[in-house]
């Protein structure tokens, strides 16, 4: 059995040029970047060679490029690191964040909130589009911080940062945003977007896992988040993961040179596939479907089933795809993101997100065509919630 890969918002399969680019660095090039010496000096021109590939592919310099073990890291590092520089000199400190940002943003923010941070939380639409007056009413004298993602993992929709990025600048207000789900997908411009912070992981567009950056607008007051050496420009202490940072170099050039042309052919698809589902599977909705999204993403909800009975009935038939719920205590919580933009807990725990990449084809489409209206229609044969 063939399996179709539709979870590529979780993570991608790592690109062979990538592998092969990284494949010396587990082997003969095996030096310490930070060594003087001549084995130590390779690994450092590998190193910086993909800080530039980096900045190339966000508009940004190369010294404003600080390698870390992945997003939660850049955006941990981002919002301590503006928070710690400014709890030192005074109590009165606000944040602004959105209700529908990752857990790596929103948990961050609870901590601060724990140390007697204000943290305003602004809300979504059905859209999951914040409004930028609420932003505009909600920056106060002690704000120290904005911090909204670029494109939200669930949904896919696409905040209009440029638009946050001059508010933030007018207010003088740095802005930090998680980019996770959009560099290597959409054009990232960080002078065009005025974003003073940005996160950013490798294992979202065809790097290894464990590798991200986290970009640092010069000039940005910024306090480091790890102790120890003086690595990075002081900023991330640590020996460097040489491999994985080439690896992240070499995503990076291509996803550059072939970002147009698989935003087309992705977002096609994933057209297709979203017309498909409509047409097949009575009552489906997509949610933010009328939103500017990531090409690849869509998430829709077929009501009268849950969507983690529907997930396993998929990857038993061979698609892979995921819900946004979360398992705790052993029951299972519907979706933050989707509540947060105003669905009823049933809607939300009967979506499901379908993210495809690069790899998909046509023939996984017409194969997902087959396999999901025939497994919603079996489950909403034993659904009490579906009319009959």
């Amino acid at each position: 059995m063939k399996r179709v890969y539709f979870d590529h918002n979780a993570t991608t399969p790592v690109a062979p040029e990538v592998v092969e680019t990284m494949l010396p660095y587990f082997s003969s090039e095996y030096g310490n970047a930070s060594s003087i010496h001549g084995f130590g000096q390779r690994a450092r021109a590998a190193v910086e060679t993909a800080r530039e590939q980096v900045a190339a592919l966000i508009g940004a310099q190369a010294p404003e490029i600080v390698f870390t073990s992945g997003g939660t890291e850049a955006d941990n590092h981002a919002i301590f690191g503006v928070a710690e520089g400014t709890l030192t000199e005074r109590t009165d400190t606000h944040v602004i964040t959105s209700t529908i940002e990752h857990e790596a943003v929103l948990n961050t923010c609870q901590a601060l909130e724990k140390r007697g941070v204000v943290v305003s939380y602004l809300r979504a639409n059905r859209e999951g589009l914040i409004d930028l007056e609420e932003l505009r009413r909600a920056i106060r004298p002690e704000t120290i911080l904005i911090s909204v993602m670029h494109a939200n993992n669930e949904l896919g929709t696409v905040q209009p940062l440029e638009e946050i990025g001059k508010i933030a600048e007018a207010a003088d207000v740095p802005f930090h945003t998680d980019a996770v789900q959009a560099v290597g997908k959409i054009p990232v411009d960080v002078k065009t977007l005025r974003v003073d912070l940005l996160s950013l992981s490798g294992h979202k567009f065809y790097a290894p896992k464990g590798v991200g950056a986290l970009f640092v607008k010069s000039g940005t007051r910024l306090r480091q988040f790890l102790y120890g050496g003086h690595h990075q420009r002081g900023f991330r202490p640590g020996t460097e993961n040489v491999a994985g940072i080439v690896g992240l170099g070499k995503a990076a050039e291509l996803a550059r040179a072939a970002l147009e042309k698989d935003a087309g052919r992705i977002s096609q698809l994933r057209d297709t596939l979203e017309q498909g589902l409509l047409a097949r599977v009575p009552d489906a909705r997509v949610n933010a479907g009328g939103a500017r999204r990531t090409p690849n993403t869509s998430n829709m909800r077929f009501p009268g089933i849950e969507g983690e009975a529907l997930l396993i009935a998929l990857d038993l038939k061979g698609l892979a795809c995921s819900t946004g719920a979360a398992c705790s205590s052993g029951a299972v919580e519907p979706s933050h993101v989707l509540t947060a933009i105003g669905l009823a807990a049933g809607d939300a725990r009967a979506s499901l997100r379908f993210s495809l990449g690069r790899g998909t084809t046509e023939e996984e489409i017409a194969a997902a065509l087959e396999m999901i209206p025939a497994a919603v229609a079996q489950l909403r044969k034993i659904s009490p919630a579906y009319p009959k």
